[in-house]
């Protein structure tokens, strides 16, 4: 069995009030690291990317729907596919009218663009029950540019910062040998200044777990997100076994 120690609740609140301190700690450091991101030089975009949206073509700046922020997310739907990614999906489920209403009142847009033509975006859209902008990026170099297209006879073979040689070097091959090109999801800031766009900040991997947020209230729980990697080992299965069935 890997489920917690029983304990008293002294006993608790001793181990509760130490752990306290690093979780303080860690806020601190995660705020000073937003603080260097904010810091991070910004470069001007100069290539005119072109988007399909429901009312026809847009450019990258009418995406910002006149506010100065916009959050790209990089939703994985390759072309060819008839349904969007399932982890995107998962993540984008998860945004509520409420998330972009708060993103609004901080003079921030948020959306989503997808190599996939516009047809199938607004089909996957309607079977999911979303009202969110989402773009479709289709024979533009955007999704190529900004690292979530992989096609390494066109020189996009890096992602995250990594080449795909270094990761087939981690135990990663698949990342090398899968038919591209192929989609990865990823995460792109810009900023809009008398009328110019910025590019501030992509976040790829990992760093799109916030999206939705249930993955950060799974954290909180006993039994974490009870994924294959996470420790203690085999934690919701010592959980499951323990729970008696009553429907015999």
């Amino acid at each position: 069995m890997t489920l917690p120690k029983i304990a008293t609740r002294d006993e608790w609140l001793a181990a509760r009030k130490a752990l306290l301190v690093k979780e303080k700690e860690l806020t601190q450091q995660h705020d000073a690291l937003s603080v260097e991101r904010r810091n991070l030089p910004m470069v001007e975009i100069d290539k005119d990317y072109r988007f399909e949206g429901p009312d026809g073509t847009l450019s990258l700046r009418d995406i910002f729907e006149g506010r100065p922020q916009l959050i790209i997310y990089h939703f994985m739907f390759h072309p060819e596919w008839e349904e969007g990614c399932p982890s995107c999906t998962a993540g984008i489920d998860e945004v509520s009218a409420g998330f972009l209403d708060h993103l609004h009142t901080r003079d921030t847009t948020f959306a989503l663009v997808s190599r996939a033509p516009l047809d199938k975006l607004e089909r996957w859209k309607s079977t999911r029950g979303w009202d969110l902008p989402w773009y479709s990026s289709s024979g533009s170099d955007f999704n190529y540019d900004f690292g979530v297209t992989i096609d390494a006879s066109r020189g996009f073979d890096r992602y995250n910062y990594r080449t795909l040689d270094e990761y087939a070097a981690m135990g990663h091959e698949s990342m090398k040998t899968a038919e591209q090109p192929y989609d990865m999801p990823g995460r792109s800031c810009f900023l809009q200044v008398d009328g110019r766009v910025f590019f501030t900040y992509a976040q790829f991997a990992r760093g799109l777990e916030s999206s939705g947020g249930s993955y950060y209230f799974l954290d909180l729980t006993a039994l974490g997100r009870q994924e294959d990697w996470e420790e203690p080992k085999g934690r919701s299965d010592s959980a499951r076994s323990a729970i008696p069935d009553f429907s015999t």
